[in-house]
């Protein structure tokens, strides 16, 4: 067994939001050297279970194995007979991490660091694309690069927010934000302070807004942002299960607390 290999196998589940879990089974498959293998991890986010299966598979020329991708399925409380798949490939440069591919699939974007073809590094907002899929099944992952003209911190310095006085506080709040969290924040309005709810929309360049029972709030939505919104959402419901190819919460969400398992093999 090559032993950097599993080191650098461990270090990458671990990065990708997997946890340090898994040493020892993924130890066992690259010992007993077999060619492709499964480990599943199971967790909650609120009150929706996720389960991940991340795909290992055997170089055919070396002792070298591969981490390829993992595929999420995230079964909802009020709906526990249908799950939605999407399969999340694993690249050279950075991977969406398991949180950040549940919030793509809850529909809210992420902002990620990316790598082209010829190796560059370029900044793009992520949003799934619940109307389109490809040909295995997966929903579609819309790009909006930095000339789209999306400035998260502009579009939140329009807002009444207290977080954004104190740079820690704001600096958390782009951070969270950026990794496809649902973001508490307080709103001052008339001289009082009201908690509600933030998500980066990058595709109308603004932020959506929720009061504390996660009803809309923003009045200054457009009818066609509204439309579009709606035909994601009718889109996402129909889907059903279809095979598809830094854990890190966002604090005061108004659901459970996460809840974890241990892996297994498959």
């Amino acid at each position: 067994m090559n032993q950097k290999n599993l080191e650098y196998l461990k270090d990458q589940i671990k990065y990708t939001g997997f946890g340090e879990g898994f040493e020892a089974p993924l130890k066992r498959m690259m010992e007993i050297e077999k060619p492709a293998f499964k480990l599943v991890h199971e967790t909650q986010f609120g009150t929706d279970k996720v389960e991940a299966r991340m795909n290992f598979s055997k170089s055919k020329q070396t002792d070298m194995y591969f981490f390829n991708s993992y595929q999420v399925s995230v079964q909802k409380e009020n709906n526990p007979d249908e799950a939605m798949k999407q399969t999340f490939y694993i690249n050279k440069g950075n991977n969406i991490t398991l949180k950040e591919a549940y919030n793509l699939m809850e529909g809210r974007s992420v902002n990620k660091d990316l790598t082209n073809k010829e190796g560059q590094l370029y900044n793009a907002w992520l949003q799934m694309d619940f109307k389109q899929s490809d040909d295995n099944g997966n929903f579609k992952i819309q790009q909006y690069h930095q000339n789209y003209g999306y400035d998260l911190e502009a579009t939140l310095s329009k807002h009444p927010i207290k977080e954004l006085e104190n740079e820690t506080y704001k600096s958390n709040l782009i951070d969270s934000l950026k990794k496809g969290n649902l973001q508490s924040a307080t709103f001052q309005k008339e001289g009082s302070e009201q908690k509600q709810y933030i998500e980066a929309n990058p595709r109308f360049k603004t932020i959506n807004i929720y009061d504390s029972n996660m009803q809309r709030v923003d009045n200054r939505q457009s009818k066609t942002e509204k439309q579009s919104e709606a035909q994601s959402r009718s889109a996402k419901q129909k889907h059903k299960g279809q095979e598809q190819p830094i854990n890190d919460e966002a604090p005061d969400i108004p659901k459970a607390k996460k809840k974890r398992k241990r892996p297994t093999i498959t």
